[in-house]
Parts: C-alpha cells; structure tokens; sequence
C-alpha cells in the first residue's frame, strides 16, 4: 500500500491526471507484489506466489472473476516493472516510486517532443 507521503509525491507531478492515474496504479502494483514476495529487493514473485496470495485475500477470492482479472493484471504490472527496472538497471523489487516518476516522466516528454527528424510525407 502507498504510504500517504507516496500519494502526495505522485500527486505533485506536473503529469497530466491520466498518466498520474497510471503511475499510481503502477505504484500500487509495485507495492502489492513486494508485500507478496515479503521484500523490496529482488526478481518478481512467482506467478504461483501470486496466485496463492490472492487466494488468502476474501475480497479476491470471493468472486472467481475478479480474482482472474487481478492475477492477469498483477502479471502485466509485473512485465511493466520488469521492463522499467531493465532500462534502469535495478531489479523489479528494487524500485521506487522515483524511479517510477522518472520513467512516467520520459514517457510523456516522448510523446510531446518533436521527432528527430521530420516524418516523410506519404506518397502521392
């Protein structure tokens, strides 16, 4: 769970509201798998582990369907992290929520920089 600090850490970036959203979410995943490895350092949990961790929570295991959509979503934030912690040279476990804001924040100057070169218009 993100600490009330963390909340306001990610609130104070001048990201546009849905990407804010995104990283939260991102955060919280970070969070939750950590609890669930019982460490801040390290390879991802196991998809086992993380299946028989959800299974111990009575709000998840309460409905087959949400548990389905949590585990499917707990292993695209997992290949996220995995990727995020690869370009920073950490491991998954590892990061923190700056190194997140640092990736979000590459993220969107990508996406409002000009390209290097200017695109070829289209034949004809």
């Amino acid at each position: 769970m993100l600490s009330p600090d963390e909340l306001q850490e990610l609130e104070a970036t001048l990201l546009p509201t849905l990407e804010r959203h995104h990283l939260r979410l991102l955060a919280h995943g970070l969070r939750t798998l950590q609890a669930i490895a019982g460490r801040r350092a390290g390879a991802l949990p196991p998809e086992g582990a993380v299946a028989a961790w959800a299974a111990t929570q009575p709000v998840i295991a309460a409905d087959a369907g949400f548990a389905e959509a949590f585990l499917h979503q707990m292993e695209g934030v997992g290949q996220q992290l995995a990727a995020i912690a690869t370009a920073s040279g950490r491991e998954p476990l590892a990061l923190e929520l700056a190194d997140l804001v640092h990736w979000a924040t590459g993220e969107a100057d990508r996406r409002v920089r000009p390209p290097a070169t200017p695109p070829v218009p289209p034949p004809g």
